[in-house]
């Protein structure tokens, strides 16, 4: 049965269901239960934007609120996935990777590979991204490019709660690290999700929407403005296919080369900045695969190479837009 809820209530739901199934998994994070010790409501905040919010009073003793240190209970969940926990740690802000990062790319990633394939590392961590919330510079990045680089994680970064529930499940039952990256625009965001467990497979994109004269390659909350271009250009008798990539890596490239090879225009669309970018790894993989069938040359459309501006209008401009989408479509079919 389906009913309308949102991604915050979508990752609490998923969150729920897998602690229940599997009490292996556990929650670990800064003030994601809050009041733990004082004199006031034990289950006071659930996360800096209330996602954990309710489980603890449902599963005692495994919401563990954890110090101001992320170098310590990220590292400390890497050493219990190693263990046998599903340990899912919130990193609250993906920013706050800076230090704890050697937990992350250096240990977790590798222990697969180190060990001969025998060490497991089944940990999640969920961290929010994307700017758009007034937060500033050290708050508001998208950083997924950092992550997407590394040998040995998994990058998930859904658009919508269908996916974040489903998405959320699969990282948690996955055996490998994942970084599971939440947009925080998109927590009140409100879709169809089926009330029971569900697990959506990594490394399948989806096409959100059908079109025969540009292809639009994007993820999390630009599938969105991409969405918006897409309806504006249809007006004007252009039709968009629009891939929402889902996860990162892995990243589905049959789909995203399938629809290239059909369109033979192609837009890849990031809130990341430019250099190094998923917008930049599509290009080239695109540019790499199916040369031939493109019409004209693939167009990028991603933040610019600056920190996130804490000034309101500033960061209204910093964000990719749909106009600035749908321009881009408009110049690779010379328009």
């Amino acid at each position: 049965m389906a009913r309308k809820i949102s991604m915050r209530q979508a990752i609490n739901e998923a969150l729920d269901q897998e602690m229940a199934r599997d009490p292996s998994v556990f929650v670990m994070g800064e003030d994601i239960v809050g009041g733990a010790g004082g004199m006031g409501e034990i289950d006071a905040w659930g996360g800096v934007l209330g996602v954990t919010k309710g489980l603890n009073a449902k599963y005692p003793g495994r919401l563990l609120d954890t110090p101001l240190s992320e170098s310590a209970y990220i590292g400390a969940a890497v050493g219990a996935a190693a263990c046998g926990m599903r340990p899912v740690a919130e990193l609250m802000f993906l920013d706050f990777m800076g230090v704890c990062f050697d937990q992350i790319f250096n240990q977790a990633a590798k222990f697969r590979y180190m060990f001969g394939g025998k060490a497991e590392t089944p940990v999640v961590i969920r961290a929010m991204v994307g700017a758009g919330f007034r937060a500033a510079a050290q708050h508001s990045q998208m950083l997924t490019p950092l992550f997407v680089h590394i040998p040995g994680l998994k990058v998930v970064c859904p658009s919508n709660a269908y996916d974040a529930k489903g998405l959320l499940i699969q990282s948690i039952r996955d055996n490998d690290p994942v970084i599971f990256c939440e947009h925080k625009n998109l927590y009140g965001a409100e879709v169809d999700v089926p009330a029971e467990s569900y697990a959506i497979p990594f490394g399948e994109a989806n096409v959100v929407r059908d079109g025969k004269h540009a292809t639009i390659v994007t993820y999390g909350m630009m599938v969105h403005r991409a969405m918006e271009a897409a309806a504006t250009l249809a007006k004007q008798g252009i039709e968009c296919e629009v891939i929402d990539l889902r996860t990162l890596s892995p990243i589905d490239w049959d789909t995203v080369i399938d629809s290239a090879e059909r369109t033979g225009h192609v837009v890849c669309v990031d809130e990341a900045h430019p250099r190094c970018s998923i917008a930049a790894d599509v290009s080239a993989m695109v540019t790499q695969e199916c040369f031939k069938a493109l019409k004209g040359p693939i167009q990028m459309v991603t933040a610019p190479h600056t920190p996130v501006p804490f000034s309101p209008v500033l960061e209204d401009l910093y964000i990719p837009s749909a106009d600035a989408i749908a321009k881009a479509v408009k110049k690779s079919m010379g328009k």
